[in-house]
């Protein structure tokens, strides 16, 4: 990987949060504590991203799931380690579910006390691997740009879904004077962004054995595609149809 230089050495929380902002990120969801300290000095004197407080870790992931869905954009998250991790776990698995564009940042111990049973350490990425879309741990500040990065692409393309990022105190705390670069390469990931047409054809043939009174449209846009359609001729209620069959295939895409 290529290095790039920095001007002036910056810290891991300070690196996080102008990644962020780089990638168009202005507002995240977070309840400090211990292990993310380092990130929450480096917030408060941050400008450019609003940091919107929850009560509850477990509120903070609902949160960031309500803004994503509502204004279409990724949902950031921060958490820290050990229960606080384990309370997001529930918004973690209802955004894979409901195939919500989630980033969660977890805290995590220092990178000498990890898999020693530290105080407040939980195994946060393998406890989210059947969860999350994929699932990072930093261990090297220099790193964090090209991660976040690479964790916002797969979050937000093909089927969306959580990724999570462990950050591990001492990581997010050292500064470093270079980072890799931040560019995406992931020649193992390419999501499917376009139905299969098989697939298509095969709900069009159950839809088309199905009676209008029982038809389930799935959505508010199916709903009225099927109520105007309901008087129209054969050519509209074939056109609502084809576009329902789509979004289904869509929906049913895995990656």
């Amino acid at each position: 990987m290529e290095k790039i230089t920095l001007e002036t050495a910056k810290t891991g929380s300070e690196l996080v949060l102008e990644t962020l902002r780089d990638l168009g990120i202005d507002t995240i969801f977070g309840y400090p504590g211990g292990a993310v300290l380092p990130l929450y000095d480096a917030i408060y004197s941050f400008e450019g991203i609003q940091h919107i407080l929850g009560r509850h870790e477990q509120g903070c992931l609902h949160e960031a799931e309500g803004y994503a869905k509502s204004t279409g954009k990724l949902g950031v998250a921060v958490v820290t380690s050990g229960p606080g991790a384990t309370n997001a776990i529930t918004g973690i698995a209802d955004a894979m579910s409901d195939s919500v564009p989630l980033l969660v940042f977890t805290g995590q111990v220092n990178r000498a006390g990890i898999g020693k049973d530290a105080f407040q350490e939980a195994d946060i990425v393998g406890i989210t691997m059947p969860i999350t879309k994929y699932n990072y741990q930093v261990r090297e500040t220099a790193d964090i740009p090209r991660i976040i990065t690479e964790a916002v692409h797969i979050a937000t393309t093909g089927r969306p879904g959580p990724v999570v990022i462990d950050l591990p105190k001492d990581v997010s705390a050292l500064e470093t004077d270079f980072i890799y670069e931040p560019s995406v390469k992931l020649p193992s990931y390419q999501p499917t962004i376009e139905p299969n047409e098989l697939q298509i054809k095969k709900i069009l043939k159950q839809l088309s054995i199905v009676t209008p009174s029982i038809r389930s449209t799935g959505s508010a846009s199916g709903a009225r595609c099927g109520s105007s359609a309901a008087g129209a001729g054969p050519a509209a209620r074939d056109s609502c149809r084809t576009a329902f069959a789509r979004r289904q295939a869509s929906a049913s895409l895995c990656v």
